[in-house]
């Protein structure tokens, strides 16, 4: 990818919107969402969210993501329906407006990020009491459901167990049973289709909502905001070594992070340019390596070209 235009994009980053002529609007970490009546707009911004806080703006970020999430629901779309409408832009996906379930639903291949922090501290992965003696980065026996907490922004997602969810009445059981086996059956898509790129789908994370009663796939899907991907062919050596898996997810951000001392608290340590630019780099030659075809991004003033698509798609 050309530095010089990633350079020159830093200061057109999408970090915020303000699009009243959309309706009422909700921020979240990386979403912007605004509700019309039965649709919602959702806006992918180009905040980077590590520890549940915005801690940088990375250009062409917000089109990686939303990219990508098209692609993995075309590709999921034969599992469950989804909720997209249109594709105005680059950045946006009008969907139908839902009931969100209160919990995000975590499948995990293997024992890494914060789970692998968890199991090192001698504590259950929501609830679940895994094996002695596994390794950092180590593939589990089979999948496993995290669920955790729904955070407002800059609050932190809290890890759930299953029983808790039922027991507080949080999900029907019936429902929380269809979310389950739904959830394994899309990882086990996206794991296949990785596969098939030569990388893991390592875990991810999934949001369900419901429409007139019927239980659909909203949010995002298998992006790198809400996915650990790793390199295949490297990693049995690595593992085998001690080493990291070479990652083409948010881990090396939040690593550098907390060389830094920060653990999303306090204040936030600086990108470079050069750093921002690298990260550009990471997410599209990222989205490259995940789909299987090429990134082509839009530069120059985000909102403006945001603004003036969905006025034309509003007519």
């Amino acid at each position: 990818m050309n530095e010089n235009l990633i350079q020159s994009q830093i200061p057109h980053v999408l970090n915020e919107t303000d699009f009243s002529f959309l309706g009422e609007k909700y921020e979240g970490k990386v979403r912007d969402s605004y509700v019309q009546g039965d649709k919602r707009f959702l806006i992918t911004t180009d905040r980077l969210s590590c520890f549940d806080v915005v801690v940088a703006c990375v250009p062409f970020k917000g089109q990686v993501l939303n990219e990508l999430a098209i692609h993995w629901f075309e590709q999921a779309k034969d599992i469950m329906p989804n909720h997209i409408i249109a594709c105005p832009d680059p950045n946006v996906m009008v969907v139908r407006n839902c009931e969100i379930l209160p919990v995000e639903v975590i499948v995990r291949g293997y024992i890494t990020g914060s789970a692998w922090r968890d199991y090192e501290a001698g504590k259950a992965v929501s609830g679940i009491e895994l094996p002695k003696g596994l390794r950092a980065n180590q593939q589990l026996p089979e999948p496993i459901l995290t669920p955790s907490t729904k955070a407002e922004r800059g609050e932190h997602d809290e890890p759930i167990s299953e029983s808790e969810i039922l027991s507080r009445g949080i999900v029907a059981e019936d429902l929380w049973n269809t979310v389950r086996e739904k959830a394994f059956a899309l990882f086990a898509l996206g794991q296949e289709k990785a596969l098939e790129q030569g990388l893991i789908l390592v875990d991810t994370k999934y949001e369900f909502g419901l429409i007139d009663g019927e239980l659909i796939l909203a949010d995002e899907i298998h992006t790198l905001d809400s996915s650990r991907y790793w390199v295949a062919e490297s990693y049995q050596e690595r593992f085998e070594a001690g080493e990291s898996p070479v990652m083409l997810d948010k881990e090396p951000t939040r690593q550098w992070l907390l060389s830094q001392g920060y653990k999303g608290e306090g204040e936030i340590p600086t990108f470079t340019e050069d750093h921002l630019v690298s990260l550009s780099k990471h997410y599209m030659d990222s989205f490259e390596q995940i789909a299987g075809k090429s990134f082509t991004p839009f530069g120059g003033d985000v909102r403006s070209r945001i603004e003036n698509n969905l006025r034309e798609y509003l007519g």
